[in-house]
């Protein structure tokens, strides 16, 4: 799930208040790597949680009205596709899911807000209403509305941000409401890839790709805190008619980190580095920054070459 261009981003957050602190500890900094790490795959586990509670309130709501009904001795017949939704009670059976949540005390409890107004925008989406409609739904349009739930009702959705913010500060984490775009597109990956006959048994997306994303982010870490001296003369000897004193603060650590990586990972091809940073500061820093960002790392990737110090291999 976390792959480099994560870990890329999460290193120079925590490089940013690594060094705004007084006591600089390489310790402190690969732990509150790690637990942000940690924080977005709980944001990913919770959010496939909302699919019970979404389900479970739209049970409710029948149950209510099915209770009206017969108050009023009324006729109902009430409509249960989307309660009977098997991805979404493949979700709530899923044993991994349901041991991560209970495990770290995840809970939608003060989320319900949220819950309820999207809610009340799925029964006015069309595309519930066709869902509704259909007499016997396949397995494939249980996968489908899901998928449009997550991508429709869920993306850039205040009321969720809100819910997801009090409960990132009741859990004492960071960064949730920042990520909840992406997130949810590692949760229609996950929704994509279910098949009928897995069952309760849902593959879920492990927390890193592979084991070589946790070492590179440990790796490149520690690089860049034992060189940044010595990448930072590097930056303000190759600098012509500029102070280094005038480089914006966050546009230092995106070069020191873009250093370190096309210095030290001679696996990782140097137009993909080279790429990866200007993106970062495109996100970080604004568009005089990447620009210059992008002269200067030219620039020194030009001198490292010549003294053959990088080494890099070529798409």
């Amino acid at each position: 799930m976390i792959n480099r261009t994560l870990v890329r981003t999460k290193i120079i957050q925590t490089l940013f208040a690594y060094y705004k602190t007084d006591e600089h500890s390489p310790l402190s900094a690969r732990k509150e790597l790690l637990s942000s790490f940690s924080s977005t795959y709980s944001l990913y586990m919770v959010l496939l949680a909302f699919a019970d509670e979404l389900t479970t309130y739209a049970e409710n709501q029948l149950s209510a009205n099915q209770a009206r009904a017969a108050v009023l001795h009324q006729e109902y017949t009430p409509n249960r596709n989307f309660v009977n939704n098997r991805v979404a009670q493949q979700l709530f059976n899923n044993r991994r899911l349901r041991t991560y949540i209970e495990d770290q005390h995840l809970s939608w409890d003060t989320g319900m807000s949220a819950v309820e107004s999207v809610y009340k925008q799925l029964i006015q989406a069309p595309f519930y209403i066709d869902y509704m409609q259909l007499e016997n739904p396949t397995y494939e349009d249980d996968k489908r509305i899901w998928r449009k739930i997550y991508s429709s009702l869920l993306l850039n959705n205040d009321d969720l941000s809100n819910a997801l913010e009090d409960m990132e500060i009741a859990l004492d984490f960071q960064g949730w409401t920042n990520e909840v775009d992406l997130v949810l597109t590692y949760i229609d990956k996950t929704i994509k890839r279910f098949a009928e006959e897995n069952g309760d048994e849902q593959v879920l997306l492990e927390m890193f790709n592979s084991e070589d994303e946790l070492n590179f982010a440990k790796d490149l870490l520690r690089l860049v805190i034992e060189n940044a001296s010595e990448y930072k003369q590097l930056i303000a000897n190759s600098l012509h008619n500029w102070e280094a004193e005038r480089i914006a603060y966050m546009d230092h650590i995106i070069l020191i980190t873009a250093i370190t990586e096309i210095s030290h990972f001679n696996n990782i091809a140097l137009e993909i580095s080279m790429n990866e940073y200007i993106e970062l500061a495109k996100e970080f820093s604004g568009e005089k920054s990447y620009t210059f960002i992008n002269g200067i790392l030219n620039n020194i990737v030009g001198q490292l070459k010549r003294e053959n110090k990088i080494f890099k291999s070529v798409r």
